[in-house]
């Protein structure tokens, strides 16, 4: 299995989450070995894609320095880490990513319209050694070996719609698009209220996100997937292991996971070789894995 890029440069225009204002995103073929590379075209800074560009993980992941940032990539970046892109420019005339409907479809889309290119030199994934794990109270995130890339997430909320639920995936980018690609950001109208009145979520609308208030779901449509909470925090988590730069080969599984434990367990996981190792799909010998692509 070799490299990937797009065939051609696309560009769409969505509402910012925060600013509330229209944002350009235009994505951009790269050479081999280029890596994943955001570009604020307004400030004419590129800022490459590594846990050491991650800057904030509060209410989403960030990257950026003093300079300028980049808010809300992880959506994006879980559609790059189903559609196995490892060469890519991303350039956006503002700080935050279009919000789109609150999920990953729309950015699968534009994928499939740019089209999925292979390059000539080998595909490198993460495969996990050992386990590796970062806790919270209750809470966790972990890593550990395995032949295919899975993910299992639990949430727990105290609210009537979302509950104790929980969601379990084996990675294919068919599966992702099937199961995961269209499950919608989430949040409270209570929280949503305040935030506003700090001028911030200002784009935040039933349009790109599921609206709850302390009993129900404000979308007249309802929900896409009976537990879309938690294949959402699946959304999440995938866009946030690519900030390593590289699909992961190995088993994910969290309770109650954020962004800021994302961050910290791939941070953890390559600070240590004893952790992964670098390698390439051909190396690995497993067809399943490569087709997983396909």
């Amino acid at each position: 299995m070799q490299q990937r890029t797009i065939k051609r440069p696309v560009e769409v225009v969505g509402i910012g989450l925060h600013k509330g204002e229209p944002i350009k995103l235009t994505l951009e073929p790269l050479d081999i070995d280029a890596g994943i590379v955001f570009y604020r075209e307004d400030l004419a800074m590129s800022i490459p894609l590594s846990p050491s560009s991650v800057i904030d993980t509060r209410m989403a992941t960030v990257i950026g320095s003093q300079k300028g940032f980049i808010s809300t990539i992880e959506h994006f970046l879980s559609a790059v880490y189903a559609y196995g892109i490892d060469n890519l420019r991303i350039v956006v005339n503002e700080n935050e990513m279009p919000a789109m409907d609150g999920s990953a479809i729309s950015f699968c889309l534009l994928l499939d319209e740019a089209g999925i290119v292979e390059q000539d030199a080998p595909k490198r994934v993460i495969r996990i050694k050992q386990k590796v794990e970062v806790t919270e109270g209750e809470k966790f995130v972990r890593l550990t070996p395995h032949h295919s890339a899975e993910f299992d997430f639990r949430v727990k909320f105290d609210h009537p719609v979302i509950g104790d639920q929980s969601h379990s995936f084996s990675f294919s980018t068919q599966n992702f698009v099937n199961e995961i690609a269209r499950a919608r950001t989430f949040g409270f109208a209570k929280d949503i209220q305040y935030l506003q009145s700090q001028n911030l979520a200002l784009g935040a609308s039933l349009q790109n996100a599921i609206g709850l208030d302390d009993h129900k779901v404000l979308n007249p449509e309802g929900l896409r997937f009976e537990n879309e909470f938690a294949r959402h925090k699946i959304l999440d988590a995938m866009g946030d292991l690519m900030v390593s730069g590289s699909n992961i080969l190995g088993k994910y599984e969290s309770f109650a996971g954020s962004h800021k434990l994302n961050f910290e367990l791939t941070s953890k996981l390559l600070s240590d070789s004893k952790n992964y190792e670098l390698v390439t799909v051909n190396e690995l010998r497993s067809r399943e894995f490569a087709k997983s692509f396909a």
